[in-house]
């Protein structure tokens, strides 16, 4: 069977790949789909093209496919197959049998398991993949010498062709992905330290449970707690983005309050810095870009709905539901201004399922997502949410309404052409009359409460801001093949989000007065090469524009931007139109907000 025995092989060797002849237009007059995933393509390729000069029925290990694959005739890949394997045996009886297709009622592959799924290891060691796959029929066959396998953690382990992972001698997780067509499954291993680890800091909240759980598992010793004055340094950047100032300072080292950290984080939430601080983060992921003059009264109106939603603590699920489905005019209704700044069709569902979902859809376009379950049909699915949306001129000069056309949504798949309708990612299609705006019915779907993606998605973005490393990285990128560091503190914040009604200042309340949170960034004798765990807390550098807030604020100049008063601070500018008149906040990287990318 062509698509069940022979594609894998192409996969597995790179032969598909996207640097080979996966690519667009193939490779050296050969061209194969990208991954395997339209077999039938590939079986026509391979038998008709080229009056089917690539195969040698007769005496098949003369067959071109297999002497440039074995290396015997020049080829641009190199060696790719080993003369004599059972690969190359699969190939040859292949040819052998006339190269069938295989028969429609022939069993598919359904899914794939690795064993063991998971192994605590010791450092350098060895552990043997065994893959199995089971049928439409019900059987099952080992498919270890078949699939692909690639390690996350190239630099923790690698993973052979075979199945075989060799560990580094690094703490932490790694995890290996295992792939044949579009089925995927994990292996996950844990390289513990070994450390004892004979005292913690007190436990302030769920955090550090599932922190310590795993330090201990780990055997890996964290740092001591940080003292006073690098919490309020700390905490205060973290949340409103600005040095403590020097009053404030003496006034919480002078504090004996048992609990002084706690209440200054929650002073913190209450002023309008976090607000500023914040909605410059989001005005940054969700593009507010001026592109010409007449944007100033939306790019204005959107940052200020933007940072009036955090003052308020409005929650997350309307802030989203808000977002997806506005409509009107910019003056009435700013989060319009979004649909301007993301103008086609395929950026607002690609952004949308990045920045909210932390699933990246782009690949999915043209051809199956090659790390993860989506297919193209799912992606013209969740394009057909935004088919309905109807831009007419606004009520001033180069602005829009944004409104909903009825009529049936819909997106046309390009290859089938047929017509896809609004379907939720993992969810069955829905079934919505002409007169339903398809975007209400997504943001009620991203706002449930089981729904799998936003709460998860929300914590993990989060939590990178505030420790500098994403519990999945990149915090964006959130899929099967891609697993958390942790899993069952992503699954609990996720859960207590959703528990808080989606209330972000919580959420920040939750993670600033965890321990974790506040131990110091010393390394101690164990833990200098952590890089995952949160054994200490990781040093980063300032942002664009808190450096210079903090620079002006030290040297009491504040610097001047055109059209703002005097007190201005970076951290409050509603657009990226001031980024080129000032040569700091170019040089030292404020987002120019052409991407919904935090990178």
């Amino acid at each position: 069977n062509f698509p069940n025995e022979v594609v894998p092989l192409f996969t597995k060797f790179g032969c598909n790949g996207g640097g080979c002849h996966g690519k667009s237009g193939g490779q050296n007059g050969f061209k194969l789909s990208l991954l395997g995933f339209e077999p039938l393509e590939d079986y026509n390729y391979l038998i008709k093209e080229a009056r089917g000069r690539r195969l040698f029925p007769a005496a098949p290990h003369h067959s071109l496919l297999l002497r440039k694959g074995t290396g015997e005739l020049p080829h641009g890949g190199g060696e790719r197959l080993k003369k004599g394997s059972p690969e190359y045996q699969t190939l040859v009886r292949w040819v052998e049998q006339g190269m069938p297709y295989g028969e429609a009622a022939d069993p598919v592959v359904e899914r794939i398991e690795v064993f063991p799924r998971s192994q605590i290891v010791t450092p350098r060691a060895t552990q043997q993949l065994q893959v199995t796959a089971t049928y439409s029929d019900g059987s099952t066959r080992d498919v270890t010498r078949v699939v692909q396998y690639e390690s996350n953690q190239k630099d923790m382990a690698e993973a052979s062709p075979s199945g075989l992972v060799t560990m580094g001698d690094q703490t932490g997780d790694i995890a290996v992905m295992i792939r044949i067509g579009e089925l995927v499954d994990v292996f996950r291993a844990t390289i513990p330290l070994g450390a004892p680890v004979n005292s913690l800091p007190p436990v302030r909240n769920f955090i550090d449970e599932r922190i310590y759980e795993k330090l201990i598992t780990l055997g890996l010793p964290p740092s001591e707690p940080c003292d006073d004055a690098t919490f309020l340094r700390r905490v205060t950047l973290d949340i409103a983005g600005r040095l403590p100032e020097p009053e404030e300072t003496r006034a919480f080292m002078a504090s004996a309050s048992p609990n002084k950290r706690a209440l200054w984080v929650d002073d913190l939430l209450e002023g309008t810095d976090y607000a500023d601080y914040f909605a410059n983060k989001w005005s940054a992921i969700l593009r507010n870009k001026r592109r010409n003059a007449a944007d100033k009264r939306g790019n204005y109106a959107f940052h200020a709905w933007v940072r009036q939603s955090l003052h308020e603590n409005k929650p997350f699920d309307q802030f989203v539901g808000q977002l997806v489905s506005a409509t009107g005019e910019i003056g009435h209704n700013p989060a319009v201004a979004w649909f301007r700044a993301v103008n086609k069709r395929e950026e607002q569902l690609q952004d949308v399922a990045q920045v909210f979902l932390g699933v990246r859809l782009q690949c999915a376009q043209c051809h199956h997502h090659p790390y993860e379950k989506w297919s193209q049909k799912d992606y013209y699915g969740f394009s057909a949410f935004f088919s309905q949306v109807g831009k007419k001129p606004g009520l001033q000069p180069g602005e829009q309404m944004v409104f909903h056309r009825p009529g049936e949504a819909s997106a046309e798949h390009p290859k089938t052409k047929e017509k896809i309708k609004p379907s939720p990612l993992g969810s069955p299609t829905l079934a919505l009359n002409s007169d339903q705006d398809p975007r209400t019915e997504l943001a009620k779907w991203m706002g449930a409460k089981d729904n799998p993606f936003l709460a998860r998605m929300l914590v993990n973005r989060y939590w990178k801001h505030f420790f500098g490393r994403a519990l999945v990285e990149p915090e964006d990128d959130m899929r099967v093949t891609n697993p958390a560091t942790n899993p069952e503190l992503l699954n609990a914040l996720a859960s207590h989000f959703v528990e808080s009604n989606f209330d972000l200042k919580e959420l920040v309340r939750t993670i600033c007065n965890s321990q974790t949170y506040q131990l110091s960034a010393l390394p101690n004798a164990h833990n200098e090469k952590d890089k995952q765990n949160y054994s200490r807390f990781y040093p980063r550098r300032l942002t664009a524009e808190v450096l210079l807030d903090s620079i002006d604020n030290l040297t009491n100049v504040p610097t001047s931007f055109p059209g703002q008063p005097v007190s201005t601070r970076a951290v409050q500018l509603p657009d990226d139109s001031f980024n080129s008149g000032s040569y700091f906040l170019t040089v030292f990287g404020r987002p120019e907000m052409d991407s919904a990318c935090e990178c």
